[in-house]
Parts: C-alpha cells; structure tokens; sequence
C-alpha cells in the first residue's frame, strides 16, 4: 500500500464518526456531492412507507392530528434547532429556501426604522438570493446594494436597513465570519440575514450566540432531508413580535380555522409558515434527522476540517504542480466542508471522475467542487477521491 492509503486507513480506524456511515444507504462510490444532495438514511424508507400506507391511508384526515401533521413544521424545527446553535421556538420548517428568504428580507426591511432605506445583499451569493433581494427592494422601494463580504463592514451606515449574507459560499467554499459581521450589521443598526445552506449540519453556527435576527436554509445538503425537501426559517425570539410576513397565509393565522376575513398572526415561529405543510416531504425530513441523535456537531466539524486537510495533502502528491489551483482558503476559519478546485476542463474532467466512480460536481467555467459530509465520508474515500483525480489530470 502507498503512504496515502495506509494513512487513510489509520485515521478510519481512530474515527469516532466512522460508524455513523451504517445509518446511510451507501455503494462502492466515493460520493463528494453532499453538498448538493445528502445520501439516504438508511431508515427513512420504511419511515415514510408508514405515513403513506398507515397515516395517509388509513388514518387519513385524522392524521394531522392523530399523527401529528399539524404541528411537524415547529416540531422539526425544534430538531434542527441544536444543529445550528438555537433554543427551541424559533425556527419553521416549510417552503423553499428561496421562499423564505423573500419572508427574511422583507419582514427585516418592514422591522428597520423608516428612513434607512437600502438593502446590502452578498455580490457572490448563490444567484437566486440575489433575485429575492432585488425583488424584494423592488417591492418595498429599497436600494438594493451589492457588495461582497469583506466589504460589509465599510458599507454600513444609517441608511441600511439590513443585510443579506450567505455564511459559506456555495462555490469556493469560503467561510465568512458570521459573529463579526453580525456585530458590525448591529453596530450599524441594521438587521443581519443569513443563509446557511452550506453550513447547517457541517459546522457549529451560533446564531443564538451571535445575535442573529433572521436566518434561512435549505435541508436537502448536510441535513440528508431528501431531493426538495423541506427548508426552515429562524426568527431570533425577541423579534417575533414584530415580525410582519409579507406572506400571511391561514396556516400563520392566530386562529387557522376561524376562516377569519381578517388577518392576526400567530405568536412565535409559527408566524413564518404560509399555507399547508408539505407532509410527505416534511416527514421525510424528520425521519432523516434521527441520523444526528448522538452526534456532537464539533466533533463534525473537527472531522471536516480533517478531512478537507487530508484531500488538500492527496491532491498535492497525486497531481502535478500548477495543474488544480485551490480556490477554498486553506485557513479552517475560512474553510466550509467542501474544497473548489479550479482547472481549465473542469467540465469534462468531472465527467471522466464520475465515470469511475468519484462523484463531485462542476460548477461553471472551471471549477471542480467536492463536499464532504463527515456523518459517511472515510478517509478512504477521500484518499481514492484524489488518486482518481490524479490519473485523470495526467
């Protein structure tokens, strides 16, 4: 065995997450694309066959209460809580992260004092954020600003109502510092908006700890909750009082089936929810999070940092000099739980990669992107990962 491989099997056998790869449906593929779809929990089949055949076929209407339908999207929430750092409710589960973001950033605007009237969205952010936040100034007669992270800070000022801002960027990698620049939003006396798509689930995020106000993500990546499933929407609990949704629907109503002509909102979270919950879907998701009881998200996260360490070090034996260039900063302060690696025919080097059995994925022009989700992906995995990539550079 080489150096690399023999290391690889050293550090699987001190690995304390090593067993969690049990939970997941899993084949001889190293499947580095976590980061867009997360593998199946091994249980959430049978899980979601008794929703369908038991509480939808046989239950049927009595299930939203019998079986707990009604109160999924707050329940789940309160699962999914711990996992990015926040007490018990404030988060609801439902829509589509785009959805909850237009909600995000339109309650923070209607929240901000009257005079500030422009909207700094993240210039990198994934492109569908960037269309909400320009709609949503649109609608409520904001300056929508770009600019990128490190810019925030010198941007500020008492004209901004809030900030929308991604905590890892979806193509690099890049971790921004979410507790400073929370602080400076604040200092400014804006509201600070954040998408942790690419972060829930990977990495500690805090937003209890750091004063959060409003925050979205998906629950398809890390989460492992399924192909569209679900998203959440946290509301720090000292604004949900005033937090007004530019999305009433019955389902936020006070009294839901009061079928009042007028519109109240309900206390809390529940505020964020429209109409009816996706039930499939949502208790696919639920399902899917008992993978996590157990699991300590610092130990995760230790174990990504380890990971994308090692695939850093396996990449730089196994191809040659100046053919990949990292774009993910080598800091782990900076560093999500993926590594973007940019090549001129990146395209069609990931499609040769997938043919043997290494999936990542292509993100345009150049860059090869590989997530690591530390709940199933071995040190094995990563070591083939990068030999793969090596041959197929040469």
């Amino acid at each position: 065995m080489s150096e690399p491989t023999l290391l690889a099997k050293e550090l699987d056998q001190a690995d304390e997450l090593a067993p969690l790869r049990d939970r997941f449906v899993l084949d001889d593929v190293v499947y580095l694309d976590g980061n867009s779809l997360g593998a199946l929990p091994a249980h959430v089949p049978d899980r979601v066959a008794d929703v369908v055949r038991r509480q939808w076929g046989d239950l049927r209407i009595r299930s939203w209460e019998e079986s707990g339908w009604w109160t999924a999207p707050e329940r789940i929430g309160d699962r999914i809580a711990p996992l990015v750092g926040a007490a018990p409710g404030q988060i609801v589960v439902g829509d589509s992260t785009s959805v909850n973001v237009f909600k995000a950033l339109v309650a923070a605007i209607r929240m901000a004092d009257a005079g500030r009237d422009e909207l700094l969205v993240d210039a990198t952010t994934f492109p569908t954020d960037g269309y909400i936040a320009e709609s949503a100034a649109r609608l409520t007669g904001r300056t929508l600003r770009p600019v990128t992270p490190a810019e925030v800070p010198g941007a500020l000022g008492d004209r901004t109502a809030a900030v929308l801002l991604n905590h890892v960027d979806y193509r690099t990698g890049r971790l921004h510092d979410l507790p400073a620049l929370t602080a400076a939003v604040h200092a400014a006396g804006a509201l600070a908006v954040w998408d942790l798509c690419h972060s829930a689930g990977a990495l500690p995020v805090g937003l209890d700890e750091h004063g959060v106000d409003l925050a979205v993500g998906c629950t398809y990546k890390y989460l492992n909750g399924g192909p569209g499933s679900p998203a959440y929407l946290y509301v720090r609990k000292g604004l949900q009082d005033r937090f007004d949704s530019p999305l009433p629907g019955w389902n936020s109503h006070a009294e839901p089936f009061g079928m009042d002509p007028s519109y109240r909102p309900a206390a809390g979270a529940v505020r964020g929810r429209v109409g009816t919950p996706d039930i499939l879907s949502l208790l696919a998701l639920e399902a899917a999070l008992d993978v996590w009881e157990g699991v300590s998200v610092a130990a995760v996260r230790a174990k990504s940092l380890a990971l994308t360490d090692f695939f850093l070090r396996c990449v730089a034996e196994c191809t040659e000099p100046g053919r990949v260039e990292c774009v993910t900063p080598e800091r782990h302060a900076e560093r999500g739980s993926q590594i973007a690696l940019r090549c001129p025919d990146a395209g069609e080097v990931m499609k040769r990669l997938i043919a043997r059995g290494v999936v990542g994925d292509f993100r345009h022009p150049d860059v090869l992107r590989f997530g690591f989700t530390p709940l199933y992906t071995g040190f094995r995995d990563v070591e083939r990962a990068a030999r793969v990539l090596g041959e197929e550079l040469a």
